[in-house]
């Protein structure tokens, strides 16, 4: 008896060790009043291959890049309210504001020397694989891109603006000619390197515009 006991309790123990080892970290958990909150997790898993309204997006070498530019859950404090988007231009990192002091953190390439900007704007309107019209400024400096100022370069794997834009417009409504966009150039972000936009890996840009609705509520604070 003493023996099937102890063999009884033994198999007990060894199905609650199975069930601790089976658990997984959520995404989300609850506070005391039953709402669903944010918890930290990184999404380090988030950057494979993936067919984006018929474009082949690549899967990005995210191990490659510094892990805290990973798109990421993270604590934050701030007095913006949620859905206010800051852009930390030292730091290179993108904040989309979200309840109970946390927020979805992005990796960001910002404007290099002379074309870095600060201020407040709202995102007026957003588009999916946009066409890109470089602002004749641009065009001067670069002619092989003047041809695309009028006619514009049509949305594709090679688009300076990747696979979505968000508008940036100022207070007066007049558009800044500043975007969020996502760019395949994955190994510029957390760098200086953009003429003044700020851009976002095709992964995370197409997060990010999935959360955003236009209009002057969809704050955008510029830190310099």
């Amino acid at each position: 008896m003493r023996f099937r006991n102890a063999l009884l309790l033994c198999s007990l123990a060894a199905t609650v060790l199975i069930a601790g080892c089976s658990q997984t970290t959520s995404s989300a958990g609850s506070s005391s009043d039953g709402v669903k909150v944010a918890t930290n997790q990184i999404f380090t898993g988030d950057y494979g291959a993936v067919e984006d309204h018929g474009y082949p997006l690549p899967a990005i070498p995210i191990n490659r890049l510094d892990e805290r530019f990973h798109r990421q859950i993270v604590d934050y404090a701030t007095k913006e309210r949620p859905g206010t988007i800051v852009v930390n231009t030292p730091n290179r990192f993108l904040y989309y504001v979200l309840p109970g002091g946390k927020a979805v953190r992005y990796g960001i390439g910002v404007g290099k020397a002379g074309f870095a900007w600060e201020g407040e704007a709202y995102i007026a309107w957003k588009q999916e694989w946009p066409t890109w019209h470089p602002p004749k400024e641009m065009a001067e400096r670069k002619p092989e891109v003047a041809k695309y100022v009028e006619e514009g370069m049509g949305p594709g794997l090679n688009n300076p603006l990747g696979a979505r834009a968000l508008y940036l417009f100022n207070q007066e409504g007049r558009d800044t000619l500043f975007r969020l966009h996502g760019t395949p150039e994955w190994s510029s972000i957390g760098t200086a390197a953009s003429s003044g936009c700020i851009r976002l890996m095709n992964q995370d840009i197409i997060d990010l515009y999935s959360r955003v609705r236009p209009g002057r509520n969809a704050r955008v604070v510029v830190q310099q």
